[in-house]
C-alpha cells in the first residue's frame, strides 16, 4: 500500500492464494467468506478484503484483476497496460494453491469457474482514461454464468465444512453467495457510472 500510494513508477503483481501460503495456508485478511483455512477451522465467517477496490480509491494507480484460464487475452491486455502505465500499478491475479484442495492440472478450470460465478470480476481501472473523459473502470468479465456454489464444492476448503458440520457450511454458503452477488453488483455499477 505504501510502495503504491508513494506514486512511483512501481510494477506490483500480487499472486492472490487467498491464504498466507508461505505459513502453511493460514487464514489471512484475503480468506474468503466460508472458507476453511487454518485458524479459521469453522470457516471464515466475514468477507475477504477487496485489495483492488483499496487500490483503486487513490485514483492514480492502475489496478487489474486477472484469471490464467478464464480470459487469456484480458490478462495480456492488463499486463502490457501496466506496463505502459507510467505510475504506480497493480495487478491481482487469481492464483488456486495447493491449500484450496484441488488437483493442481486443474488450476486453469477453477479460475474459469471462479469468474463464471461472479466471485472473481475481470476488470481493468486505468487512470488514463478519466482525462478521455472517459470511465476509469472497464469491467472484462459477465454476469454470473453459475452459482457460487458451483464453483466453491470443486474445492476441499469449501466441503470439508459440510462433511463436519453441513447446516453451519449451509448458511456460510448463503451469506457468501449474497456477498459475491453485492461485490458484483457494486463493480458492475461502478463500470456503469
Amino acid at each position: 500500500d505504501h510502495v503504491l500510494a508513494s506514486g512511483r513508477n512501481v510494477k506490483v503483481l500480487v499472486l492472490d492464494t487467498e491464504v498466507y501460503s508461505n505459513t502453511g495456508g493460514q487464514a489471512s485478511k484475503a480468506t474468503p467468506l466460508g472458507a476453511v483455512a487454518k485458524f479459521a477451522a469453522s470457516g471464515k465467517a466475514v468477507r475477504k478484503k477487496d485489495l483492488g477496490m483499496l487500490a483503486m480509491a487513490y485514483g492514480n494507480i492502475y489496478v487489474a484483476q486477472i484469471a490464467m484460464g478464464a480470459n487469456d487475452a484480458q490478462t495480456i491486455k492488463a499486463i502490457a497496460e501496466a506496463e505502459a502505465y507510467d505510475g504506480p500499478a497493480l495487478i491481482i491475479a487469481y492464483s488456486p494453491c495447493i491449500a484450496h484442495g484441488i488437483d493442481m492440472v486443474q488450476s486453469l478450470k477453477q479460475s474459469k469457474l471462479a469468474v463464471d460465478s461472479t466471485y472473481w470480476p475481470l476488470y481493468r481501472f486505468d487512470p488514463r482514461l478519466r482525462a478521455a473523459g472517459k470511465n476509469p473502470l472497464q469491467l472484462d468479465s459477465g454476469p454470473a454464468k453459475i452459482a457460487f456454489k458451483d464453483y466453491a464444492n470443486n474445492e476441499q476448503r469449501y466441503r470439508v465444512l459440510s462433511q463436519s458440520h453441513p447446516e453451519h457450511a449451509d448458511a456460510l454458503m448463503k451469506m457468501a453467495q449474497e456477498a459475491v452477488n453485492e461485490h458484483w453488483k457494486r463493480y458492475e455499477e461502478l463500470a456503469k457510472a
